[in-house]
């Protein structure tokens, strides 16, 4: 009986333990663009995470409400995610790190194989 105890305890240390690791970041929510041109919400679309433009204030490079990136992330660490963003629209995909904090996202795409970089910062929307 005290081995059946020790290996049912074991079994839910390892357990609690595999979970602990697979937790990652989570950049689902609704956020705010730093410059105040966007709202998007981050949310899972299938097996992947999708950014869906809620609102665009300024709409003359193209961006338009409705607008999505469907991301393959991955964990990285604790509270970043890599993988690459297929943007619909334009018909491009981007190489893209998600580093989430308590309550703001920093997004970087990349193109051309890192050449070309953007930042981004994000706040989450009240």
């Amino acid at each position: 009986m005290r081995i059946a105890v020790l290996t049912a305890l074991s079994a839910l240390v390892l357990a609690a333990a595999a979970s602990h690791a697979q937790q990652s970041a989570d950049p689902s929510g609704i956020w705010l663009r730093d410059d105040g041109n966007a709202k998007v919400r981050i949310a899972p679309c299938g097996t992947n995470i999708c950014a869906t433009n809620l609102w665009i204030r300024d709409t003359s490079k193209g961006e338009e409400a409705g607008d999505r990136l469907v991301m393959s992330l991955q964990p990285k660490s604790s509270d970043t995610l890599t993988g690459t963003a297929y943007d619909e629209k334009r018909e491009r995909t981007y190489s893209i790190t998600v580093q989430v904090s308590n309550r703001s996202l920093l997004t970087r795409g990349c193109i051309l194989g890192g050449v070309l970089c953007k930042n981004v910062h994000w706040q989450a929307a009240r």
